[in-house]
Parts: structure tokens; sequence; C-alpha cells
């Protein structure tokens, strides 16, 4: 049934309101966009012809007449009062009426059915007052309730349309044309066009039309829509580079890597697309109480009807009381209470480097009593830089040893040989060849370099082959040593680092304000894991752990009643990160294929990761305070509505129950338009 409904609810005239409330995204796409504008010109046009047509319409109703003490009366005036009326109730009242249909083809009566409802009861009552049915017509009334009717949706629909516009400027951030480099010219060509391997120009103040490697050229990319990173980052050749970013003033040209479909922007748009369209457990908390509204409304305005009639009320009051009823208790302000919020947190999130796959996951970020980091990447940078070379020989200098062990790095993927061989890059020193290269596994590599016999291996060597390990040999305790041999002499030794981010304090500062505890957790040695959680000031460290035994660290965390986040790299840390509370991918930059994580940050700053938290937080207020505000303005606008306090004077018009029901809608988008993430 909720799928029929869907399909039929896009035929709908009123609809993106709608759709929001049920969890489609109007602003989502080209079409979609100008589907939107479409609709909001056509609420606007309609409103504009019911405004001119209730001025005569005032002055032709009796009532109106009796209050502004005129008289106007000619022979037929009724009439060309009821034909006046009828134009605003079947152009008017026109997407109302198609709604009302709409809904109850789809078996789930709306916010559209009750005010169709209230409409045709007011306008039917009204053409038999015409002819001869005793009592005061409603025209007016009528009027002025279609009339605000249209002008509280055109409103709305443009709030909705601003929840959703972050995600437009994602959109918009693809550029339409690309320079394509050919043999002999370049050609503009159209972006989705683009496949993997074609060859593109990026001119200085350009955004880049592809995923892609820096073929040639350099420049600094500015990529804070995407990423979040406030300051441009350096790109030189062999670097990648995201589509969207917008290039500095150097001339790039870059070798895509996949079709514009597949770009990074292009799956931050759809999981945004997507997380606004999947429903949290507020959302469906939100759904039923608006149709439990919309049963109160149809049951309430039946029963006040009943109630006033019997009692021996007019007809024209007794009606009046009931669409006036019906009018108030329309779901609308509770149907967008929670979705605008959503529109608005998701997009702000993705351009904040926070892209939300999984929104309950999202809405559990409040719950975070432990944070379980991985340390590698995290609360590190992720990169071992060469901290000291020592040479244990008169005839070898620093950076002699550094230049043999760099031969034997070079086809090495480890982290250790990067650092090396960037070492090596930086000291401007050529890397001799290498031949009879032998990997000894897990303790290091050996080959034979210009004639001599070399190894570069880690100090569990030593120890197994009996080599005294040197005097005055100092590593602290975050370094990573490997030992230098030639010709079966120790010649020196080569320490390296990751460093922690200067972000890390910070963020598990903040933490502790917050009152959230801070594990890392970690595959590195004791040493080195008390090492960085001392320095970072974390509640407590596990070192020596292999990624699968991750996972049984998460468990024990929970078994204690811990709501547990669990932050890792998305690769060897996918068990662990689908079975804490919430799992955060980080660092993932591009590959945005961390599937089992709920949330993947960007980039791997440990701050993010409390301004998730603290975002999360600020959602979820902002949803309570809509749902809050939403039923609180229901619970007392009903039973005025009803006429409870009729015997003391107080009595609510349709008009003015129209009124109501739009500022309260106004009041929630404004409210959902509010939120910030903060830095």
């Amino acid at each position: 049934m909720e799928h029929q409904h869907e399909s039929n609810k896009e035929n709908h005239a009123a609809h993106d309101m709608s759709n929001m409330q049920h969890g489609t995204n109007p602003a989502m796409g080209h079409a979609g966009h100008n589907h939107h504008a479409m609709m909001i010109a056509d609420f606007k046009k309609r409103f504009y012809v019911v405004l001119i047509l209730t001025i005569p319409i005032m002055l032709l109703s009796e009532m109106i007449q009796h209050w502004l003490n005129i008289h106007i009366s000619f022979p037929g005036s009724k009439y060309v009062l009821l034909a006046l009326s009828s134009i605003v109730f079947f152009y008017g009242g026109w997407p109302f009426l198609k709604g009302l249909v709409d809904e109850l083809k789809a078996k789930n009566p709306g916010m559209m059915f009750l005010i169709g409802f209230a409409i045709t009861v007011a306008y039917i009552y009204s053409v038999a007052i015409v002819f001869g049915l005793a009592g005061m017509d409603f025209f007016w009334e009528l009027t002025t309730l279609i009339g605000i009717m249209l002008l509280g949706h055109w409103i709305e629909m443009k709030s909705v349309a601003g929840a959703s516009k972050e995600l437009e400027l994602l959109v918009q951030l693809m550029p339409a044309d690309a320079h394509m480099v050919m043999p002999n010219m370049v050609h503009d060509v159209k972006t989705d066009t683009l496949k993997e391997k074609d060859i593109i120009l990026v001119k200085p103040g350009e955004k880049v039309a592809a995923d892609g490697i820096i073929l040639e050229g350099e420049s600094y990319l500015n990529e804070s829509m995407l990423t979040g990173e406030s300051k441009p980052v350096q790109k030189v050749k062999g670097d990648k580079v995201i589509a969207g970013a917008i290039n500095g003033n150097g001339s790039i040209k870059v070798t895509v890597s996949h079709a514009s479909k597949d770009s990074y922007l292009s799956q931050v748009i759809k999981l945004v697309d997507d997380a606004q369209k999947s429903k949290s457990k507020t959302q469906l908390l939100a759904d039923t109480a608006a149709k439990w509204l919309t049963i109160i409304a149809i049951v309430a305005g039946i029963g006040t009807f009943l109630y006033w009639y019997l009692t021996g009320q007019s007809l024209a009051f007794a009606m009046e009381r009931m669409v006036t009823v019906i009018v108030i208790c329309c779901p609308h302000a509770l149907g967008l209470a929670v979705p605008l919020v959503v529109a608005k947190s998701t997009a702000l999130s993705a351009k904040n480097g926070l892209l939300i796959k999984n929104r309950t996951a999202f809405e559990n970020a409040r719950k975070i009593t432990t944070i379980v980091f991985d340390k590698t990447g995290t609360l590190t940078v992720g990169k071992f830089e060469v901290s000291k070379i020592v040479s244990l020989q008169k005839e070898l200098n620093e950076n002699e040893i550094i230049r043999l062990a760099s031969a034997l790095e070079q086809k090495s993927e480890h982290p250790i040989a990067t650092g090396i061989l960037q070492k090596v890059k930086d000291l401007s020193i050529s890397i001799p060849a290498t031949e009879n290269f032998n990997a000894i596994t897990g303790k290091g590599v050996e080959a034979a370099v210009e004639g001599k016999k070399i190894l570069v291996v880690s100090p569990g060597y030593l120890k197994e082959n009996n080599l005294a390990i040197p005097e005055g040999f100092t590593a602290n305790d975050t370094e990573t040593v490997v030992f230098v041999i030639v010709n079966n002499q120790l010649a020196g030794y080569i320490a390296l680092s990751d460093e922690i981010r200067p972000e890390s304090a910070e963020a598990i500062k903040t933490l502790k304000e917050n009152h959230i505890k801070s594990i890392l957790l970690t595959g590195d040695n004791n040493k080195v894991a008390k090492s960085v959680s001392d320095t970072l000031g974390m509640d407590s460290f596990i070192a020596e752990v292999l990624p699968h035994q991750k996972l049984e660290k998460i468990k024990d965390l929970q078994s204690k009643g811990e709501f547990v986040a669990m932050t890792g790299d998305g690769v060897n840390d996918a068990p662990a990160l689908a079975i804490a509370d919430v799992g955060i991918a980080v660092g993932s930059g591009s590959d945005i294929a961390a599937e089992t994580a709920g949330i993947v940050l960007v980039n791997s700053n440990p701050k993010d990761i409390v301004s998730l938290i603290l975002f999360g937080k600020a959602t979820y207020r902002k949803m309570i305070q809509n749902l809050i505000w939403a039923t609180g303005y229901n619970v007392i606008a009903l039973p005025l509505a009803a006429g409870v306090l009729y015997k003391q004077g107080i009595l609510l018009s349709p008009a003015a129950g129209a009124v109501l029901m739009t500022v309260s809608t106004v009041v929630v988008a404004i409210n959902a338009s509010f939120l910030k993430v903060k830095k």
C-alpha cells in the first residue's frame, strides 16, 4: 500500500510538501528541482487569482455588508457571488481536491484529504443556501480559507526548497563541460561523456570535471565544499583530484579515473539523497502521529458538528465549527517536523565532510558513551616519516645508510618503505639497483647492492641471530626502528615515527568535556600505544590486537552497557565497524565503499568525529523541538476551534484556523533552517 501511495503521490498537485512528509526529496536532481519550482509558481498564481476574486466576494456577502454597514444588492447578485465562489473553489481549491481523490485512492487519508473535505463541505452547503436552504452562506469564509491555504503551501514549499538547497549546491558543483585533451587540440565536451583514461585540462580557477590523477602540472585545489577541509591542498603530478574541487592558479592535466556517474561527488549526492529518503525511528514516530492526527481531525470535526447541531445551534454555526476543527487539525506541521530537519542535516553534513549513510546511526550519535579509535591514520597522520638516521661505521655516512636501505625498499608498499623512500627523495639521493632480492617473512628484506650484501631488518631479527643491539641505541616510545646490515656487519639504523595529528588532543579533550570515554585500539605494540594514549590523555588503550580481535573488544565494551562508536579506516576494521552501535569509517576519501559503516568521514580528522556527535545531538534537539511545537499547537488550537470557550465569547473562524495552521508550519520550517554544524 505504501508503495502504491508513493506512486499516486507523484501526481499530486500540491505535493512536494507531502513528498517531503513521506520522504521523497523534491530538490533532488535537475528534473526534480524543475518540478518543484513549477509547483511553487503554480501555487503562487492560484493564490493571486483567489486574492483578486476575494474582494468582490467579500463585498457581495451579507455578513460582511452587515459588519461594514453597507448594502450592495442587484438582481441576480447571489448568482454572481455563486459564480465567483465557484471559480475560487474549483481553480483555487483544485490542488486540495485532487489531493483528496489521490489520498482516498491510496486508502491513506492525510492532509490533502482534510483540506479537500473541509472546503467541499463548505461549498456544497453554501450552494444549497443559494438554491433555497434557510441560513447564511459560507462563500466568503470558503474564499479566505482557500486563499490562506494556498499562501501557506506556497510559503512552505519555498521553505522546503531551502532545506534541500545544500544538496542543490552539491549538484551544481559538477561543471557541465570539460576541456578534453586530444592529440592535436583541446576540445570542449560535456562532463557526463568523459570515460576512464580520457585526459582533461583544468585551467586556473575552474572546477575539476572528473575524479582522476594529475598527469602534468601542479596547483593548489580548494576541496572545502566536498571535504570540509578549509585550506587549499597542494596537488602535484601523481596526486588524486576529485570532481567539483576548485583549481587554484596552476594549470593541470588530469587522467580521468572513471565516468562522472561513479565520481566521488556523484556518490556523495546519491548518499545524501538516500539518507534523506531513509527513515529513522524519530521519523516513523512523527509519521504515526500525523496518521493519528488525521483520524482525530475527522472524528473531532464530525463530533463538533453533531454536538452544536443537536444542542440547538443553527446548521451554519455547526458547519463552520466542523470546518474550522478539520482545518486546524491538518497534520502539516507534524508531517514536516522531522523531514525538514533530515533534509537540512544530511546536506549540511555532506558539505562538512560527514557522510551519513544510515539515519538511525546518525541520530544514535547522541547516545555514544565510548568511542574506540583506531590509531594509524585516525589519531596519527598515518605516514611514517624518518625521524633519525644513525651510522655505526665510520666509513658510512647517514646519506649512505639511507641510500642502501632505499635500494631494498623501492619495491615495497609497506608504510616504513614509503617513509624511507620519501626521505631519499627529500635528500635528492639517487637509488641504486638491486640483485637477488629476497623478503625475510615478518623480519625484513635482503639483496645485493653494488656487490655488497645488504639487509634491512627489524629488531626481532637481531635478537634471533644473536646480533648485539648497539651501545647508545635510543628510540622513543613512538618510534619504529629498522637496522641496516652491510656484509654481515651492523652498519646503522633508521628510526621512523608516525606523528600524532595536531587535532587529536583537542578532539579527545572535547570528548572528555562531553563525558564520552575514548579508548585506543591498535595492532601496534604496547609501548607505542601507551605513549599515544598518554600523550593524548585518553581513558585507556588496547594494543597488539589483530583485526578479527577488534570485534571481540567492541562486544566486551557493549556487554558492560557502553554505547560504542568505532572509528576505523573501513578496510581491516569492517567487522568491528559493523558490530559497533555507531560505525564511523574515516579517511575513505574518494572511496566511499566503506559499506559497513553508518557514517563516513571524508577527512581522517578526529575533530570531525566530535563535530559529528555534537551535530547529531543538535539535529535530534531540533526534531524534538519541532515535534513538541507541532503537537502542542494542536492541543491548544483544537478545543478553541471546536468552540469550548464559545460562552466566553472566544471563537475561531475557519480563516483564523487556516492562519494558525500556516503559522505553525512556517515556525517548524524556520526552526529547521537554523540548524548549523559546529566545527
